[in-house]
């Protein structure tokens, strides 16, 4: 049995899973092209660059921030849930406002959020921006589970008050990331050979 060249080979309709004409493996590639396309108009939209021109943040700074950003957030928490009782006097006692409910879930959320710094610091050359989108269309997608209390019933005014703590928590997470463990301008300044 003779064999085909490697070309003919990665080229076959047959083993693309494609009728044996010319057209099917045409439209096949043609879809194969197109998606790292369309990766690469978001990846421009997103900015992510992989190759920042600036610095990450130091170690001391991200742990510093994280830690503050943890605090942080339960304080705000705790502030929403006051302030979202005392508007609201039927939510007092919701077992969602309990410390030890909300907090378990407001470190965990914290935690991935300032994980989530670093990694765009070091991938995008524009993270502040991009940090701020993500931060938005996680805050939004966090609103499904509220919605998802809604719909089994849970009390309107309640479930208005744990969204506004999910906007709160993200509020904090973004402005404590990025002005305790900012990125840092890179040394452009090329050194002078001996």
């Amino acid at each position: 049995m003779a064999r085909m060249p490697q070309q003919e080979v990665s080229e076959s309709p047959a083993l693309l899973g494609a009728v044996e004409t010319d057209k099917p493996a045409r439209n096949l590639e043609g879809a194969a092209a197109a998606r790292p396309a369309m990766l690469d108009r978001l990846l421009v939209l997103a900015r992510v660059n992989w190759a920042p021109r600036h610095r990450q943040p130091t170690v001391p700074r991200l742990a510093i921030a994280t830690v503050i950003a943890i605090a942080a957030a339960l304080l705000a928490d705790a502030l929403v849930v006051a302030v979202g009782t005392h508007l609201f006097p039927s939510t007092r006692g919701y077992e969602h406002f309990r410390f030890n409910d909300y907090a378990k879930l407001t470190i965990i959320g914290v935690l991935i959020g300032c994980m989530g710094w670093p990694v765009l610091t070091r991938i995008s050359s524009a993270p502040r921006w991009l940090y701020a989108w993500l931060t938005v269309l996680i805050t939004l997608a966090l609103f499904l589970p509220d919605g998802w209390l809604l719909v089994r019933g849970q009390p309107l005014n309640a479930v208005a008050v744990l969204m506004a703590m999910h906007v709160a928590i993200a509020l904090v997470i973004y402005v404590v990331m990025v002005t305790i463990a900012p990125v840092r301008v890179a040394d452009l300044r090329s050194k002078a050979p001996d």
